[in-house]
């Protein structure tokens, strides 16, 4: 194998940009040449890159989707010259991440897979991570929330329309499950991947179901997550409380943000809940023993906060696999978990709770139960287990059993 693209929203920053990147250099040293085609931002000068259209036609794309509902079937010439500049690449493998997210036309992307990259090939290869669900959906990106299953039989009048990719005005979710159903299903070559077991189930009762699927999850890097000290618990007068810690981006009723303040007012002044993430109008009226803290991309700030915190708790509603978790355990921090979606999968009985979603005495239960632990065995058990998902090891994975190199 000579040549591997992907094709991505973002390219280097977040959780799927740096996927690519980090895949990226480890298949330069291994002397594969790689180009990534990004739709969104800027991407890091030292990798070859390509950008797939504009800011303003991310924006236009954008704005007729919030009328049509028809997300992802604009950026007609940006994906037309996207697809020249495959051709001219010649990729003997293309890897796809996520293809939502206004910058390029779905539907003729894969037709051109389809029609001509497939079929030119006497062994393509096409990998296509799964980060969502929106591939099997008429609209929505996650539906476990509010419990819709429509999508197993064909979507239709979405009860989530004004979700991302929120439409305003039309509805054209069942349009788009019978294109998505169309375009998607049996290509030549094409495997899944997925981060998280759950979202394997979930790809297993779609219209993907017959494409080979595998798990590769989502790893960090224990270099950066690890258990640093900082004066965080004297800087916000913490003291010997309790200290439980949520992040989110943004934070919304379907990522615990009502369940937090409840909880806060359960455990009173004997406990402090440093909440990240937050938007300067949900700072308001907050009960007083919450510490509002605004959106950070200070990795050192993240890291002090996960080590000094007695338990990372997430309320998630719903999520595929988040890697906060992993990067509070790798700070040897335990974690205490809503099941939903993959969030249980890294979290086991030694390194923190796994409970029901909603279940608010279960929670408190749970942190009962995790600070009578000794904390050093806690501590190790956590780290031990962070290791486990090391980006390096998952970047192995991919080439390794997914790509088929070495």
């Amino acid at each position: 194998m000579r040549r591997i693209m992907y094709i991505n929203s973002i390219c280097g920053s977040g959780s799927t940009g740096r996927i690519i990147t980090g895949l990226m250099d480890r298949l330069t040293d291994m002397g594969i040449e790689t180009l990534a085609a990004y739709g969104r931002g800027t991407a890091p000068l030292e990798y070859d890159t390509y950008r797939i259209g504009t800011k303003p036609g991310v924006l236009l794309h954008g704005g007729i989707s919030r009328l049509t509902d028809r997300h992802g079937l604009y950026s007609t010439g940006a994906t037309r010259r996207l697809i020249e500049v495959i051709r001219r690449f010649n990729p003997d493998l293309i890897h796809i991440h996520n293809v939502h997210g206004y910058y390029v036309n779905y539907a003729l992307l894969f037709h051109y897979l389809r029609e001509e990259f497939v079929r030119i090939r006497k062994k393509p290869r096409l990998v296509w991570t799964l980060h969502d669900c929106w591939a099997f959906t008429g609209h929505c990106t996650h539906y476990s929330y509010i419990g819709c299953d429509k999508w197993l039989t064909g979507c239709d009048r979405c009860p989530q329309k004004n979700q991302y990719p929120k439409s305003f005005l039309g509805d054209a979710s069942e349009e788009n499950y019978r294109l998505k159903k169309k375009l998607f299903p049996g290509i030549r070559g094409l495997s899944l991947v997925t981060p998280s077991e759950w979202l394997k189930t979930q790809v297993e009762k779609s219209f993907l179901r017959d494409y080979p699927i595998s798990v590769v999850p989502t790893g960090i890097d224990v270099s950066v997550f690890q258990e640093t000290p900082s004066d965080l618990r004297e800087r916000f007068g913490v003291g010997n409380r309790l200290l439980l810690l949520g992040v989110a981006n943004p934070w919304r009723e379907r990522k615990g943000y009502d369940d937090f303040l409840r909880l806060a007012e359960i455990l009173g002044d004997g406990c402090r809940i440093a909440m990240i993430g937050l938007k300067r109008r949900q700072m308001k009226n907050l009960p007083a023993n919450i510490i509002a803290i605004g959106h950070t991309d200070s990795l050192t700030e993240m890291v002090q906060w996960y080590s000094c915190a007695d338990i990372y708790v997430n309320l998630t509603l719903e999520d595929t696999f988040p890697t906060t978790n992993l990067e509070a355990m790798a700070c040897g921090t335990p974690v205490l978990t809503y099941d939903a979606g993959g969030s249980g999968e890294s979290v086991t009985e030694e390194t923190g709770k796994v409970v029901a979603c909603g279940d608010l005495k279960a929670v408190i239960r749970a942190i009962q139960e995790i600070m009578q632990r000794d904390r050093e065995a806690l501590r190790l058990a956590c780290r031990t287990r962070a290791l486990d998902y090391t980006a390096d090891r998952r970047f192995r994975q991919y080439i390794k059993e997914i790509y088929g190199i070495g």
